[in-house]
């Protein structure tokens, strides 16, 4: 089954938000984490609203590169 980018990229929002709750749990330790999450999220958001599909390209792509 192939997976789309308009299916995929909220799934990588939200898997990211996730990877953000766990990273606050570890409180100051997580913090560094907690921030990468927090941009890769707002550059997602920021290209979804302008609808510049490079711009999705890249946030998609970072959205990816956070560890869980």
């Amino acid at each position: 089954m192939t997976t789309t980018l308009g299916d995929d990229f909220p799934k990588q929002q939200a898997r990211v938000r996730e990877c953000q709750r766990r990273g606050r749990e570890l409180g100051t330790a997580g913090a560094l984490y907690v921030a990468l999450c927090e941009e890769a999220l707002q550059h997602a958001e920021e290209a979804a609203i302008s609808g510049d599909i490079v711009r999705i390209l890249r946030a998609y792509q970072e959205l990816k590169e956070i560890k869980s």
